[in-house]
Formats: structure tokens, C-alpha cells, sequence
């Protein structure tokens, strides 16, 4: 399988029309073109019926499957303890929609926070692993990051427990991790420094080590819900992320994970689709051709 072209998928704002899954592709990873008219190409039918933070991803088996955080923020930030799941053959049709509950859990049975869940294939334990922004209510954690292990995306094999929090204790979100000769990158948007900062390990489950000097981001306002992804063909890593204060979306590119420097706005084009938090996932050209001639919803 020749992976060539990007799927960009994401959601739009915090009305509940705009909390749903949105396509965009793009075959260069910098300029991106909207699917759909830029409308929702998944109608969400259970538990909130609206959607953030969708996470796209290709399992083992080539089946495809988004994750989302399961959340109407008109009910209020601190009113979510669910993900939702789509499983697909084709990126066009969109089933088994199912619900991830963590209050069911004793873990987490208070969980008011279940945010920006994201999926990684842990080679070592033969499992993926979900991770994502968590808070319970009735401990004395900040809203960090969580994680649990599950072979069918429906049901978890392990309890959920803590992945990573930062040295400062205050939150550290939008987790989204990325493997480079041997070591894995945890990216989170650190909230006492006000920036996008990393984390880094031998192994995808950590433990996480915080470097002292760990700020990746370079815009001179706060990021958060970024998404890092390799350019294909090249050494470099594209990192984006919504300027959640400026408005706007900002892209930064990097060839170590660590030393980044920004892609002026004339490069790249993002800011058209209004994105607010998603996931690049790399395409065929077969695929893009699929979806850039496809019906959805």
C-alpha cells in the first residue's frame, strides 16, 4: 500500500451543528480543500449527538475508525465522561456507532472530563492503546492524560489509569503521540506554560520523562488541540493546532520533534475549513480519489 495524499478530519465550533465530523483532503499535507462543502459527513445518533476532537485511524486489518470525544459543550465543560466510534470500510460510510463509558468504570466512575481521545498500535503488548485528556471530579488530579488498552475499540482490556501529568501538576492536554527512531514524542498542551510542550519514552505506555527545557511551540500565542504528522517523501514533521485565543489555525514543522519553526500562513492553507481540533491520517491515492468524488451524509 503506497500511502501518498492526507485526509484531514476535524470539527468546526461549539455550536452543536458544529460539533461533528468533518472531512477535508490535501495532497501536499500543507494545503487542504474541504469535503462535503464543509458539512458534517457523519450524523452522530447516540448519547450526546454531537461530537468534538475526532481522531481518524487505520486499524491492522485496513478497517478504518474515528473517535471522538462524546460532548454538547452547551451542557457545559465539565459535563462528559464518554467517547463515540465509527468503524468504516471505505472512509464514506460510517457504522457500529457505539459509546465508551467511563463512569462505568471505578477508575473513573466520577469522570466529568473525557476529551480528545486519540490510538496508537503498541507493538510490545500486541494491543492499541487509547489515551486521552481526563478528569474525575472527586480526586485531586488536574484534567491530564489518561490511558487504556482494547483489541476491538469496544470494550477496554486494561483499568484506565494515569499516562502522563505535568511536573507543574496543572493540566496537560490534547495528547498526541508520535514514534521516531525508537522513542515515543507525547505532545500536550501545557497549561502553566501556556504552550505546546513534550514528553518522551522509551515505551508508548511511559513512563514519560519532561525534559526541563520542553516548549516545542513557536507561535507567540497559546495552542491547543494540535496534530503532528510526517510529510510524505520527507524528514520533516508538520505540527497544527488552533490558536484558541487568537482564532485561527497555526502550522510549525520540525525534522527532530523538538526544535520547530513556523510555516508562514502563506504556505499553507487551513483556515478556511475553521477547524478547531482533529487528526491527519495518510491516504491512498485510491482512497483520495474515493472520497473527493463521494456523497456523504
Amino acid at each position: 500500500m503506497k500511502l501518498t495524499k492526507y485526509l484531514f478530519c476535524y470539527f468546526t465550533g461549539n455550536l452543536p451543528e458544529e460539533e461533528a465530523v468533518h472531512f477535508a483532503v490535501s495532497e501536499d499535507g500543507y494545503n487542504f480543500t474541504a469535503l462535503n462543502n464543509n458539512e458534517p459527513v457523519i450524523k452522530q445518533t447516540l448519547s450526546k449527538k454531537c461530537c468534538r476532537d475526532p481522531f481518524i485511524f487505520r486499524d491492522n486489518e485496513g478497517i478504518f475508525h474515528i473517535i471522538a470525544t462524546d460532548m454538547r459543550s452547551e451542557d457545559g465543560w465539565a459535563n462528559n465522561n464518554s467517547m463515540v466510534v465509527w468503524d468504516s470500510d471505505d472512509l464514506v460510510t460510517w457504522e457500529n456507532e457505539r459509546i465508551i463509558d467511563f463512569s462505568l468504570f471505578p477508575e473513573t466512575k466520577s469522570a466529568n472530563r473525557v476529551w480528545a481521545p486519540q490510538v496508537m498500535f503498541d507493538k510490545e503488548k500486541g494491543e492499541y492503546m487509547i489515551y486521552w485528556s481526563h478528569n474525575n471530579a472527586d480526586d485531586d488530579l488536574d484534567t491530564v492524560i489518561w490511558f487504556a488498552y482494547t483489541k476491538d475499540f469496544k470494550t477496554l482490556t486494561t483499568s484506565p489509569a494515569l499516562l502522563f501529568k505535568p511536573k507543574s501538576n496543572m493540566a496537560g492536554i490534547d495528547g498526541d503521540i508520535i514514534e521516531k527512531d525508537g522513542k515515543f514524542y507525547l505532545f500536550e498542551a501545557d497549561e502553566a506554560k501556556n504552550a505546546v510542550c513534550y514528553a518522551i519514552s522509551e515505551h508508548l505506555s511511559g513512563p514519560y520523562s519532561e525534559p526541563q527545557n520542553n516548549k516545542v511551540s513557536v507561535a507567540d500565542t497559546a495552542l491547543e488541540g494540535h496534530c503532528t504528522y510526517k510529510i510524505l517523501g520527507t524528514d520533516k514533521y508538520v505540527l497544527i493546532a488552533n490558536q484558541f485565543r487568537a482564532g485561527g489555525y497555526f502550522m510549525q514543522e520540525s525534522t527532530d520533534l523538538i526544535n520547530f519553526k513556523k510555516v508562514e500562513s502563506h504556505n499553507f492553507s487551513l483556515n478556511h475549513l475553521r477547524p478547531r481540533h482533529g487528526s491527519v491520517m495518510h491516504i491512498t491515492d485510491e482512497e483520495y480519489n474515493i472520497l473527493k468524488t463521494s456523497e456523504f451524509i
